[in-house]
């Protein structure tokens, strides 16, 4: 089960959370709380693996409660207002809910941090062979099931991430190179620069600071050269 609790400074947001939460039954809802200092105070308890959070909200704001946090758990922001997405991807949120959002949209969201609490829980244990072979993106309109195999390298775009795979299929979803890094197995995938992750064995040859897949050139970052030539070449 995954231990939920939802924050908001309107009751009618919260309630529309409570009854989208009730219908998945992996998640368990362990309070909702209007006034952001309350929420911290349970947060610091512990317990919490997923928070739901508004960003504006008297006093604390979302964002600023997320960075009084050592140990957050994972977060989704739930918002009216789209000006904060980069702001909060660069907090590593799991995802960011524009109000108001369909039923559907809330179960993407939920979907994306069950791969990344199954990709933690798999890493603490060692390779564990039921971890998920393929992610879950949503690309415009549609939920798409992209293969691990299938990547040849994914390329940040500010808040959203695109997908380069074999085949010549390009997928761009809101999603950030942080959250992606930690999902994906580092056995398969390499982050290689500030922009870029790669699946280390779609890389054919190094040239310079260049790493080659196919005909595509991706940079490495300035002063990583060595690192990513024992993770990928050796």
């Amino acid at each position: 089960m995954i231990r939920t609790l939802l924050v908001d400074d309107e009751y009618l947001a919260l309630n529309l959370l409570e009854a989208y939460v009730q219908q998945v039954p992996d998640l368990e809802l362990l309070g909702k709380e209007k006034l952001p200092m309350k929420a911290l105070e349970r947060l610091q308890q512990g317990q919490v693996d997923l928070l739901f959070l508004d960003i504006q909200m008297p006093v604390l704001s979302g964002t600023n409660l997320l960075k009084t946090l050592q140990n957050p758990p994972l977060v989704i922001f739930t918002t009216a207002y789209s000006e904060y997405a980069i702001e909060a991807y660069d907090l590593n949120v799991v995802d960011y809910l524009l109000k108001p959002f369909p039923f559907e949209r809330f179960l993407q969201a939920v979907q994306k941090a069950k791969q990344l609490l199954n990709a933690r829980q798999a890493g603490s244990v060692g390779e564990s062979s039921s971890a998920p072979d393929f992610l879950s993106l949503k690309v415009d309109g549609k939920l798409v099931k992209v293969f691990l195999e299938d990547i040849l390298y994914i390329e940040g775009l500010k808040e959203y991430v695109r997908f380069v795979c074999s085949g010549n299929r390009k997928y761009v979803t809101l999603e950030s190179l942080r959250n992606l890094e930690e999902l994906l197995p580092a056995q398969q995938f390499s982050r290689v620069h500030k922009s870029y992750i790669v699946a280390k064995s779609k890389v054919s040859a190094l040239d310079g600071n260049m790493l080659e897949i196919g005909t595509v050139k991706i940079p490495i970052s300035r002063g990583r050269r060595d690192e990513v030539v024992a993770d990928i070449f050796k």
